[in-house]
């Protein structure tokens, strides 16, 4: 229950800050955006029709179908979040003034609209739209959920080359793409790590020393040269990015000789990153 009520207040809080996000800067400045939302600000720009309503009533037959494709929790969140999101557009209608700069405008609407749908999508939720047809058209017809959106908001880009101009849309298309980079960002990069691949000799010394000193665990792998066909111990390893100092000199205190690849690592689960202990894992 507690984990359901923090994802519900992050579903919350994604969708006031995608609401400030399309209202501030994107209807000010009569930027459009993609997917259902990017049809309600042309239809509010054209004529007259309030955004909120406009995606709510878009995605009434929607949630009729959508439990087909979604498992209980997501619907349940999806539902949650997509009406939350017709409120908060509701509420902060109005906020905010017309910028001098266009491109500002866009930035900024990438951004906050991302940060908004990224903590919607990382808890498991979703605002409706072409989400739900898009994992209806994977599940039927083997469609791929990344074509589905790329087409559709290639639609929507379209018309507002149409309805609002040439410099606008132009405008809009840097929106989208901020905010799809911010959208990963969220999702996958707030626990941003890094990896280590090291081929040793020492490989057990490292590890040993790895996990006194730093409080890491290590994962000894076997591998065989190809060129010389000599088994070796191969240690993974991941740690934060600012503990990645710290495991180069330990590594080069042990084997100076050791071969030491890094890697990035968009997201990590487990103890150490997202809880320090069993015991704490069970209570998330």
């Amino acid at each position: 229950m507690k984990k359901h009520v923090k994802n519900i207040a992050l579903i919350l809080l994604g969708a006031f800050i995608y609401s400030v996000g399309v209202n501030y800067f994107a209807v000010n400045n009569r930027l459009a955006e993609g997917g259902f939302t990017g049809l309600a600000l042309l239809a509010h720009y054209q004529l007259g029709i309030s955004p909120a309503l406009f995606i709510f009533l878009l995605n009434i037959p929607l949630y009729f179908i959508g439990y087909k494709v979604f498992g209980k929790q997501t619907l349940i969140y999806t539902l949650i979040g997509t009406n939350a999101s017709s409120l908060f557009l509701e509420l902060t209608k109005g906020w905010g003034s017309p910028l001098d700069d266009l491109l500002l405008a866009a930035l900024y609407t990438g951004v906050l609209v991302g940060v908004g749908l990224g903590l919607i999508f990382r808890v498991g939720g979703t605002t409706g739209g072409v989400d739900i047809i898009a994992r209806l058209l994977n599940k039927y017809l083997d469609w791929s959920i990344g074509r589905t959106f790329f087409l559709f908001d290639l639609g929507v880009l379209t018309l507002s080359y149409v309805y609002i101009g040439r410099e606008k849309a132009m405008y809009t298309m840097v929106a989208v793409f901020v905010g799809a980079r911010v959208v990963d960002f969220v999702v996958e990069g707030l626990n941003a790590a890094k990896a280590a691949t090291i081929i040793s000799n020492s490989a057990v010394a490292i590890s040993n020393k790895i996990t006194k000193e730093m409080d890491r665990g290590a994962t000894l792998l076997k591998g065989r040269g190809g060129y010389t066909g000599v088994d070796k111990e191969v240690l993974y390893v991941v740690v934060n990015r600012n503990e990645l100092p710290r495991l180069k000199q330990i590594v080069h205190s042990v084997d100076p000789y050791a071969f030491v690849v890094v890697h990035d690592v968009r997201d990590v689960l487990g103890e150490g990153f997202t809880y320090d202990s069993p015991e704490e894992a069970k209570t998330q």
